[in-house]
């Protein structure tokens, strides 16, 4: 739940939601979420408080969670809160291919101004250093698309051996926070669940082939199915350009799951077959500890890939 967006309009209403918000936190699931159902009573058409109302009742282990989670895609169906894959993890949807671009949107949207002090300073992430020491044989580059650059922590480290560097995100205040930095050459907003056409990463001014490296940091976590990403790589790729990349690890699955974090973990045999079709080869991979979550360490893998010359 994005705070920015937690508001009903309505006082009373609020100040309620905010008391359920009080139980939830001193983990009575079970109160929290029969105080927010009176909330709701006042305000019935308060998408974000029946996506809350879902929260409260899957923490109780309530199996009317998804009703509610259903009640809140209804009112919003762009589904800026991720109704769709809480349905999932419930086991009552299909995982979908794709999580809602207004979600992912949503979500760096808000957290763009502590981006980078709660994945460095607390969660110890560690994928644009490790990245960047991944492609530093390969290196100067002479033109560099940064995909999901968010606040520009790769950028940072690549900057110095890219002639010209691109940045591309979802989230517009990511792209405010990077350009404050002054790292990148050109900052564009890209949705790369889109086709070639829609997912504004090419025009007149930005050809394709135009890139020797693509990056892709901490990225497809928020992707799934990864069948738009690598045809949008290899046209933005040069002949022998590299793409280096990083995923969770899924373990010994064919494809990719949906974790309780709302991200996607993808597997290595998927990884590596998506590379095969493609037709780009493997120079490098590596399993790794990317972040922490909960205190707990996050695994991931990191891949260098180069397409034909």
């Amino acid at each position: 739940m994005l705070p920015s967006q937690f508001s009903s309009g309505d006082v009373i209403a609020d100040r309620r939601a905010d008391y359920a918000r009080m139980l939830s936190e001193a983990g009575d699931f079970g109160a929290a979420a029969e105080l927010m159902e009176q909330t709701l009573e006042l305000v019935p058409a308060w998408a974000a408080g029946w996506f809350r109302l879902g929260e409260f009742r899957e923490k109780a282990g309530l199996e009317t969670a998804d009703e509610a989670y259903r009640q809140a895609l209804a009112l919003e169906p762009e589904d800026v809160f991720g109704a769709r894959l809480k349905l999932a993890l419930l086991g009552v949807e299909e995982i979908p291919d794709q999580p809602p671009s207004r979600y992912v949107e949503g979500l760096f949207d808000d957290y763009a101004d502590r981006f980078d002090t709660a994945l460095v300073e607390k969660l110890d992430y560690s994928v644009p250093g490790k990245l960047a020491a991944l492609v530093a044989p390969y290196a100067p580059f002479r033109n560099v698309v940064d995909l999901g650059c968010g606040t520009g922590l790769f950028g940072a480290e690549i900057r110095g051996q890219a002639g010209y560097l691109e940045g591309f995100d979802l989230s517009l205040n990511m792209l405010a926070r990077a350009e404050a930095k002054g790292l990148y050459d050109h900052l564009g907003q890209s949705d790369l669940s889109r086709p070639s056409k829609e997912a504004g990463l090419f025009s007149d001014a930005f050809p394709k082939h135009r890139a020797d490296l693509v990056s892709a940091a901490d990225v497809l976590m928020y992707l799934g199915s990864l069948e738009t990403v690598f045809p949008l790589v290899l046209e933005l790729l040069v002949p022998g350009g590299f793409f280096a990349f990083s995923v969770e690890d899924a373990g010994d699955g064919e494809t990719f799951l949906l974790r309780e974090t709302l991200r996607y973990a993808h597997s290595e045999a998927y990884i590596r077959s998506l590379l095969a079709r493609y037709s780009l080869a493997l120079l490098d991979m590596r399993k790794t500890v990317i972040r922490l979550d909960a205190g707990k360490p996050v695994h991931g893998i990191l891949f260098l890939s180069r397409k034909p010359a």
